[in-house]
């Protein structure tokens, strides 16, 4: 067994344990509280990233001890997942944001992130895709008019780009394939209308893939290994960043926020090759990889390397992060059961 393996078995061994690591402010986030006032709202913290972002910001606010108070607004259908942020100090708001009186009643927050968003289930659903995408934000901007706003968007906005480019950067123009892609371009497209008219400062997150040991690209390639599925190679490179870094940079950006809105990739400084991936991952598993297909010669694929160097470089680097995974993955730890469909080349989800 790798040396390291018995080392992060100490540090993560359980989903207490690990939402604790994954929600632990870095320095510079730290540095960010210290100076700033006022609440922070989360729309749409009931998701896989959500919580951990959310108990990040009010950890430092307490460690920081600047007071204040974390929002966190979500239909909340899991209860247990209410009561787990209440016992973190998130203030938590129950209701459907697609109700203009829900939002009309929201209270006012000097920072917003915002990370609604419809995916899984937007073919066969594309009205509801665009409402939630489209519509939502825009709601959202008139409501929050006078807040700075970090708002979620996708990697899928730049489309398929060639394997060896590096990845798509801030600047490059968007080309989204797909409705829900053409749908998170909307999104874009209307926090940025909303920050000029405004003037509201904002930020807009391009994020590709968020990884923790219990969901995740790594995740997703561990588990079909584990059940000796074929690892698909069509969609031959990845991004991969560790959930930590995700969180904090996307707090980070609020910092930058602007007007224009400051565009930034939340992405691992790695374009990870799937079939090395798979590899390294049979490897700490113990287990035999099938590969089917052929590997194209595009992907989807974001450079990551202006969030590095203004925020700092990941914590965590993607071996450790496999090495995590696949412990946590053979020892049939808890997951969330929602894969990424990283390997979607259609744009259809």
């Amino acid at each position: 067994m790798d040396k390291n393996m018995s080392e992060i078995k100490r540090k993560i061994n359980d989903v207490v344990r690990l939402e604790e690591v994954l929600s632990e402010p870095t320095g510079k986030v730290l540095e960010m509280f210290m100076g700033m006032e006022g609440d922070v709202m989360i729309l749409g913290i009931g998701g896989k990233m959500g919580p951990t972002l959310g108990r990040m910001a009010k950890r430092a606010m307490e460690q920081t001890a600047r007071g204040g108070k974390v929002y966190g607004v979500s239909r909340f259908s899991d209860g247990g997942m209410q009561e787990k942020l209440n016992s973190w100090g998130i203030e938590t708001i129950a209701g459907d944001l697609l109700d203009d009186k829900f939002v009309d009643g929201l209270p006012r927050a000097k920072y917003v992130v915002y990370m609604s968003g419809m995916k899984f289930g937007a073919t066969g659903q594309e009205s509801l895709t665009w409402a939630m995408n489209t519509h939502l934000p825009a709601r959202v901007c008139k409501k929050y008019k006078n807040s700075t706003i970090a708002a979620f968007s996708t990697g899928n906005v730049y489309g398929l780009v060639p394997v060896h480019s590096g990845g798509a950067i801030e600047s490059d123009v968007l080309n989204p394939c797909g409705e829900y892609a053409m749908s998170c371009l909307g999104r874009e497209r209307m926090f940025e209308h909303f920050s000029q008219v405004n003037k509201t400062k904002m930020s807009i997150l391009r994020l590709n893939y968020a990884c923790e040991l219990r969901y995740g690209v790594l995740v997703d390639l561990a588990t079909r290994i584990r059940e000796g599925e074929v690892i698909d190679l069509g969609m031959p490179m990845a991004n991969v960043i560790w959930q930590r870094d995700a969180n904090a940079m996307a707090l980070l950006s609020l910092q930058d926020a602007g007007t224009p809105p400051y565009a930034l990739n939340i992405a691992g400084p790695e374009q990870l090759s799937v079939r090395r991936a798979a590899q390294r991952l049979g490897e700490l598993m113990g287990e035999e990889v099938k590969f089917g297909g052929e590997e194209g010669a595009e992907a989807i694929l974001s450079n990551g390397q202006m969030g590095h160097r203004r925020y700092g470089y990941p914590t965590m680097g993607i071996d450790e992060l496999m090495i995590h995974v696949a412990d946590w993955v053979k020892g049939e730890q808890e997951l969330l059961g929602k894969p990424t469909k990283y390997e979607v080349r259609s744009g259809k989800f």
